[in-house]
């Protein structure tokens, strides 16, 4: 192994759903303790700390640091909209690549379990029409406008709808059929907030949020955490065979931007960051799309998995729908994506899915992912998008590989 690389050494996920008896800190170091633990290292050998929480108060990092071991280290609070935890990685992963320290810790962590649609509210009024919020995360305001107007059901269901118009093909089955993909792959991740089947009419006939994305075709608000420890490829030398086997190599590790462009000052543009953010971690990885064996992308909503099939390269240009009917991302195809079930099962506590995305596959290319395994998974890419705008994407590739 080269000296130069970067490797993760343990990695966590907590149970995601809804944990009422614990607080953002119960959570964060919960994670935390169990990334230490699955690294086999202490508090005592981490060299940089980035903490990731958008709700919660400021200062998480050192508030963690009080419950999981106050070192003296460079502590950073992180936040990048959905993009956090991943953010919160890549800074402990720059640190240790810049020699700054040998070995880093980053956790994702959030409370968002009863907090209504990701920034849009979805608060009931009395006419049992749902309304939007007003302001990112703010509260119910007088009315500002339907949802699928400017809340972010309504900029992804016409992101989706716009690719449908473009290329043909993208309808609301094809959407619900999707969801249906995700709620599937769920039954088999014992740490999914929601682990039930859902058939295509199930999902059609639910609560239309925002035109063509029901209820079950949106992220799952809910509580949970990720933490990561990254390390050098010198230091990872020097530690014990298991260590080094379970190992995985970070590969690329990349975050954009939104470019400027006229039309991005009107809707958000999720597509150009996250192809940009695509083509330069494959460039630095030195693979294509056609050698990955999974995928975790950000399916925030139905019609984001859509899109982000062309955006992350899977298919050609304008083929994500006949890359779906293939049956390429379903578990069995050729091609698994979001095999944990994705945001829309798994559940989207904001700041800890970006890791959380990563500890999928990681433990596919480590071969310890159990009933979902994908067999023979030795490269993985895990994609994170946050509105307003960041794009994280990591290639990650197993120690065997």
């Amino acid at each position: 192994m080269a000296t130069d690389d970067i490797w993760i050494l343990g990695i966590h996920m907590t149970k995601f759903g809804k944990h009422p008896d614990l607080d953002v800190v119960d959570l964060g170091a919960q994670a935390i303790m169990g990334a230490l633990c699955d690294a086999d290292v202490t508090m005592a050998d981490i060299g940089v700390f980035a903490a990731g929480n958008l709700l919660g108060q400021g200062g998480i990092a050192q508030q963690l640091q009080k419950q999981v071991g106050q070192t003296g280290i460079p502590a950073y609070n992180v936040s990048n909209a959905c993009a956090t935890g991943a953010t919160a990685l890549r800074t402990a992963i720059m640190a240790v690549k810049a020699g700054e320290c040998d070995m880093g810790l980053a956790v994702g962590v959030e409370k968002l379990a009863g907090a209504g649609l990701l920034g849009a509210g979805g608060q009931a009024k009395s006419d049992g029409e749902q309304w939007e919020r007003s302001g990112r995360f703010g509260a119910v305001a007088p009315v500002d406008g339907r949802i699928g107007t400017q809340s972010m059901p309504g900029v992804f269901a016409q992101i989706g709808m716009e690719y449908g118009h473009r290329y043909g093909g993208a309808d609301f089955e094809l959407f619900a059929r999707i969801s249906s993909k995700n709620h599937g792959h769920s039954t088999l991740n014992p740490l999914a907030a929601y682990t039930s089947a859902m058939s295509v009419e199930q999902i059609m006939g639910d609560v239309m949020i925002a035109y063509p994305n029901t209820r079950p075709m949106c992220s799952a608000n809910c509580d949970g955490a990720a933490a990561a420890v990254v390390v050098s490829g010198e230091r990872l030398a020097s530690l014990s065979d298991d260590q080094r086997r379970r190992a995985v190599r970070v590969r690329a590790s990349v975050l954009t931007s939104d470019p400027w462009q006229e039309a991005c000052q009107v809707l958000p543009d999720v597509n150009t960051l996250t192809r940009n953010a695509a083509r330069q971690a494959y460039e630095a990885a030195g693979v294509g799309p056609e050698d990955l064996d999974l995928v975790e992308l950000h399916d925030c909503f139905a019609t984001a998995e859509l899109v982000h099939y062309d955006n992350l390269m899977l298919c050609p240009e304008g083929g994500a729908v006949d890359f779906f009917e293939s049956g390429a991302p379903f578990r069995d195809g050729s091609l698994p994506v979001n095999v944990s079930g994705g945001l829309q099962s798994k559940g989207h506590p904001i700041s800890a899915t970006g890791i959380a995305n990563i500890w999928e596959v990681c433990q596919h290319v480590r071969g310890e992912c159990g009933d979902r395994q994908i067999e023979g998974a030795r490269l993985g890419l895990a994609h994170v998008i946050g509105l307003g705008s960041a794009c994280g994407v990591h290639i990650l590739e197993g120690a065997a590989a």
